[in-house]
Order: C-alpha cells, then structure tokens, then sequence
C-alpha cells in the first residue's frame, strides 16, 4: 500500500476549534504538520508554541514567507473569517475557512463577490463525512429508498443541520421557503463544554423547529439548545424516499412490489469486550457491502475527529491537484443562507423565501 501524502496546512487563529486542527496534527503526524499559526499576540504565541509545538507568526505574511503550505485554515471569529479569507486569497493561497464563512447574507454575497471566482476556497463543514452519515449518503446515493423525499434531522443546528439535510436530499442551490418557530420548556442541562455542572435543575432551554420546503422535497429542523453536549436529548435522523425509509441505523425497503425488508447499517467497531485489536472504527456495512470504511483506521479517532480529519486530508489533495473540491464556498454560503432564513423566521413569526443568489449560478 502506498503510503498517504502528508498534508502540511496553516493556521490563522489560535481558540477552542483551531485546536482540533493542531491535534489531529500531534496524532497523525505521518499524515498532516502544521508549519505555523498566526496568533494577535506574542504571548498567545508563546503559550501556542509550549503546548503544541508549533511555530507562530503576527501576520500572514510572515507564515507563508516561513513555509508555504499546502493550504492555509482560517478558524478565527466569523466577523474576522471573510477579511482573513481575502487576504490569503489575494496571495494566492488556498483556504479552508471554518464555518460560516461570513455572518450575515450581506457579508456572505460581498465574500463571494470577492473571491468567488477564485476557486481557492473550501469550508470545513464536516458532517456530511462523519462515518454514520457518509454511511448513510452511500445507501441513499445507491438507490435503496429510491428519490429521496424528506430528511427530518435533530442532531446539530443550523448551517451544520441544512449541509445534512440538502447533502441527504441531494438538492443543490434550490430556492427553499422556510417557516420556522421556537418553544421555551424546561429541561435539565448537566454538560456543557465546561464540563459536568453537578446541576440537575431544570432550565428554561429553547427548542427550534423549521419545516425547509425545497419545491416537492422537504427538511424538517429540530434542535434544542447545548443539544450537542447534553446526555438527556438524543440526536435522530429519518430519510424519507420513494421505496424506503431510513431511520437512524435502520433501513425498509421494497424488493419487489409485495416484499418489504428491513436491513441495517452495522459498525466494526474493534475493543469492545474481549476484541483486542484495540478501540477504533474498522468500517461500516449494509446488507454484507461495505459502505464507509475508516481512512484513518488505526487511529482511535472519535467520529468527529475521524470527519475533521478526513475534510483536511481531502482539502490538502484538493490544493495540490489531486482530488476534488471537498466543500467548496458555494456549498457552505447556501447552508448559512438557510440556517439565516430560520433564524428570521423564527424572529419575524413568518415564512422566509430565500433567493436566488449569485454563489448558485
């Protein structure tokens, strides 16, 4: 077997989710190395440098000057992102800028005005390769429900949620009308990114819910606050089609116009009880066909690390003209369009249209 490129990427921003991108680095360095990180100060730098063993840099400029790399990550405020994102476009490097790319529909038109047309730039929007979702796509893509109809999703929020749902359905920058509302309850919320509170009061949580119509094929949006933390709300994903239907892991399907049958998406998932291959996803299968194998396997990696990790294999094969686009800007300013359209549904009590913008022609 060949042994696989090492991807060597730049960083411009030093918080909570650039870190995962550092990480990933320490853990697979066969596979990526960062060759700098830009921080605002000095100090940050130097506590960069102890931690991950990475070299900072004030500015831009001076990263590249220092290495080029393969591509350079944006991961820094979203009112930062799109003026990060034209600098390095303008030097002519590629991005994956973190999601979104700008805050609002003015900023996204204006960033795609920009630096559309360069082609340079992809979006670390994940989810759709995160091993049970791209199991998933693969059953969905191979026909088993036939045309997918509706995808109803209560898992992640907003642009995270509508890449699942429009990559799910197969719909690409399809006008949508969307009516969304939200309802108060009250709910336990023990975990958060701080970690376990010892607090099991309930609290006044906000639950959003969003029909999505895209013109004959729909989303159904449903997500509560912290849902991705807290243990009391589970996540749930049904894909709707012609012949079939998914629910989570399971599958019914016709075969032929008397016969339904039900199948299931199975993990190899090794460690568990007395498996001592170690703990690590081998791959996943339907019906005895495997339908996503793990390409980092070996690893140990989480779900969404195996996923974050895959978007920066696949960005680094991209830039260096090796394999496709993973997400381009387009794809992710349509996900922020929508995710947009909910929130001001939710705000103004009424139906949102979204237009037809200039990413989508």
């Amino acid at each position: 077997m060949t042994a696989a490129t090492q991807t060597r990427f730049g960083l411009v921003g030093s918080g909570w989710r650039g870190e995962f991108f550092l990480r990933l680095a320490g853990l697979l360095p066969e596979r990526f190395r960062a060759t700098g990180v830009v921080t605002r100060t000095g100090s940050r730098g130097d506590a960069v440098t102890a931690r991950w063993g990475v070299r900072t840099f004030r500015t831009t400029a001076d990263l590249l000057a220092h290495e080029r790399p393969d591509f350079v990550i944006v991961s820094v405020p979203w009112s930062v992102t799109p003026d990060a994102t034209r600098e390095l476009v303008a030097a002519g490097v590629p991005v994956l800028a973190e999601t979104p790319p700008a805050p609002d529909v003015a900023g996204l038109r204006s960033l795609w005005s920009d630096v559309g047309g360069s082609g340079l730039v992809q979006v670390a929007e994940q989810y759709l390769l995160m091993p049970g979702h791209a199991a998933r796509l693969e059953v969905i893509r191979a026909g088993v429900l036939g045309e997918p109809t509706s995808v109803q999703l209560s898992s992640t929020h907003l642009y995270h949620a509508v890449s699942l749902i429009r990559g799910l359905l197969g719909v690409g920058y399809d006008t949508a009308e969307v009516n969304a509302r939200a309802f108060v309850a009250p709910l336990a919320n023990p975990l958060s990114p701080d970690g376990w509170s010892g607090d099991a009061t309930p609290q006044q949580l906000t639950t959003t819910l969003a029909t999505i119509d895209f013109g004959g094929r729909m989303g159904l949006y449903d997500f509560t606050d912290n849902q991705w933390w807290n243990p009391l709300r589970t996540r749930r994903l049904v894909v709707r089609g012609s012949l079939g239907e998914l629910v989570d892991d399971r599958v019914v399907r016709l075969v032929d116009p008397t016969t339904p049958v039900e199948s299931a998406l199975v993990r190899r998932q090794t460690g568990l009880d007395l498996n001592l291959e170690g703990l690590d996803l081998k791959h996943i299968s339907f019906d005895g066909r495997v339908v996503y194998r793990n390409p980092f396997v070996g690893s140990g990696l989480s779900d969404d690390d195996l996923a974050v990790a895959d978007i920066m294999a696949r960005t680094g094969a991209w830039a260096r003209e090796e394999g496709p686009a993973p997400y381009p800007l387009a794809e992710a300013c349509q996900d922020h369009l929508i995710s947009l359209a909910i929130e001001e549904s939710v705000r103004t009590g009424q139906p949102v249209v979204t237009a037809e913008e200039s990413w989508a022609r």
